[in-house]
């Protein structure tokens, strides 16, 4: 069963990078979100591939690891691949389902698309990520 719009931006706003965005900016979010079933043992990034896809956990699990080394196991309503929407880098993980898994995708384009209607949701997300950056430096 497919998620409506409602669900979309309830899930959005569980994302802290998108938590300081307007009710309105986050429908145009979950208007650009795309919904995708993958199977267990799915490598969703590859450590090293460019980065074109944000994602969020709507069900299952998934296994982050970097250098052949676990880093975490994300379930639902947790998310991955911000850099992706803001800098052209390689993926710093490979990110493999291991479960059946259902996400929402942003993609760099749609991204781009939205900012240049909505400037204000570039400068919500920017804050957000200079946050988190600013929190793992003084850790």
């Amino acid at each position: 069963m497919r998620l409506g719009s409602n669900a979309k931006i309830d899930l959005l706003k569980g994302v802290p990078l998108f938590s300081g965005c307007s009710k309105s900016e986050l429908q145009q979010l979950a208007a650009s979100t795309d919904e995708v079933d993958l199977r267990e043992g799915y490598v969703l990034v590859r450590e090293g591939r460019p980065g074109r896809e944000f994602f969020v956990l709507v069900d299952g699990s998934v296994r982050v690891s970097a250098k052949d080394k676990k880093l975490a196991d994300l379930r639902e309503g947790d998310w991955f691949g911000e850099i992706a929407l803001l800098t052209k880098v390689p993926r710093t993980a490979t990110v493999t389902a291991t479960s059946d898994v259902r996400a929402l995708v942003i993609t760099d384009r749609s991204f781009r698309r939205l900012v240049e209607t909505m400037p204000s949701i570039a400068l919500k997300v920017l804050a957000s990520v200079g946050d988190r950056l600013a929190r793992d430096t003084r850790s």
